[in-house]
């Protein structure tokens, strides 16, 4: 006897939880990645290829970049709308969600936290509209979890700085318009407002990947760049700095591995209502629903886990630990759904005609950038211990 199937998220009335405005945002980015995304995603995923410049200024009239930042052009949301939209728009494809994290997270944070009222004028109305496209340089060939041990250097050369190293794994490195870079000076770690068309920089595009293909990735290097006094971010010195950016980008994952999560599911469910096996649709075996009511149950956990560091941030009460709960559980369960929706479709499921392993090959990235698991795991550590472990 059948009955009316409900959604997942459904299942736990995620939505009473959700302002009104708040849900007419989620709704019109879930709108764009369906008409905009959805058509496109799978070839450029085969083709290796993402069109950062043609979706940048659709991105910007969407008002998704750096949605959550006051002033510049910056639309103001809460934390709640700008984790709603990363989530849909990671349930078109997580290199989508990295392209406006890495934009408005990280290199439009950046410049609006930490920058200079002229910095700010300079790049933030261009970068949210979607006219000027940044990256953000901090990872290294040989430091990753550890920044502190950065090898690229800033020298003062009279009232210039010179720089000279090389950045790994910069999505939109190739295709940015402004570079911010984090490097070591006598002091302390400094970043540097750098537009990419300064003589000495390049940044060669990675290729051969078989996780974020649709996306942009690429090395920076930096050979000899001379910059004038004006292109350091004056309002701080040290890795807080950075790692202040690499919050904001991690609370956008916390929603965004949701959102592919959801995609996965929902495809496994409709598939198996659809698909008939020994004379009867494959949701209707116990086995089939055991796994798909797991997987709900993980989602709407999920869920209910971003919903809850969403309003802790908008009150102004978040801590990192906390946005290290949220991005270790929910990328980790996030992977977990898309292997068991694969189960479901069998064979079909490797195929780009459905979702599923390209969001699972998406997620094995998005499980070590901005921190791997056990980084954050090590975070939470410290917070229940009063104990560093990290070395």
């Amino acid at each position: 006897m059948s009955t009316t199937a409900q959604s997942p998220l459904g299942l736990f009335a995620t939505d009473d939880l959700i302002g009104e405005e708040d849900k007419a945002i989620r709704d019109t980015v879930r709108r764009f990645v369906d008409d905009r995304i959805r058509p496109g995603i799978a070839d450029w995923y085969e083709q290796g290829s993402f069109p950062v410049r043609e979706l940048a200024p659709e991105l910007g009239r969407l008002g998704v970049l750096g949605m959550h930042l006051e002033g510049y052009g910056c639309s103001g949301t809460s934390a709640t709308a700008y984790g709603l939209a990363c989530m849909e728009l990671e349930a078109g494809g997580s290199g989508l969600r990295s392209l406006v994290s890495v934009q408005g997270s990280l290199a439009m944070f950046a410049i609006w936290k930490h920058g200079s009222e002229e910095q700010k004028q300079e790049w933030l109305p261009r970068m949210a509209a979607g006219e000027a496209i940044g990256c953000f340089g901090l990872t290294e060939p040989d430091f990753g979890s550890n920044p502190a041990g950065m090898r690229t250097r800033a020298k003062r050369d009279g009232d210039d700085w010179v720089l000279n190293g090389s950045k790994m794994w910069i999505t939109n490195g190739s295709v940015a318009d402004v570079a911010v870079v984090w490097a070591q000076t006598e002091d302390k770690v400094r970043g540097f407002v750098v537009p990419t068309d300064t003589p000495g920089f390049s940044a060669p595009e990675i290729k051969r990947k078989v996780s974020l293909r649709a996306s942009v990735t690429s090395e920076l290097v930096l050979d000899d760049v001379r910059l004038p006094a004006e292109a350091v971010l004056p309002e701080v010195a040290g890795l807080s700095g950075p790692l202040s950016c690499l919050n904001e980008a991690r609370f956008g994952i916390v929603f965004g591995a949701l959102g592919a999560a959801r995609d996965c599911l929902e495809t496994a469910i409709r598939y198996s209502r659809e698909r008939e096996i020994f004379d009867k649709p494959l949701a209707a075996y116990q086995l089939t629903q055991a796994k798909l009511a797991d997987m709900s149950l993980e989602l709407g956990k999920g869920m209910l886990l971003a919903l809850q560091i969403a309003r802790l941030k908008d009150e102004g009460r978040i801590a990192p630990e906390q946005v290290s709960l949220g991005k270790l559980n929910n990328v980790r369960e996030a992977i977990a759904i898309a292997r068991e929706s694969r189960t479901i479709l069998g064979a079909a499921g490797i195929t780009l005609e459905h979702p599923i392993m390209r969001h699972a090959n998406n997620l094995e990235s998005v499980l070590t950038y901005e921190g791997t698991s056990e980084v954050h795991q090590l975070v939470i550590g410290r917070a229940l211990t009063g104990e560093a472990a990290f070395r």
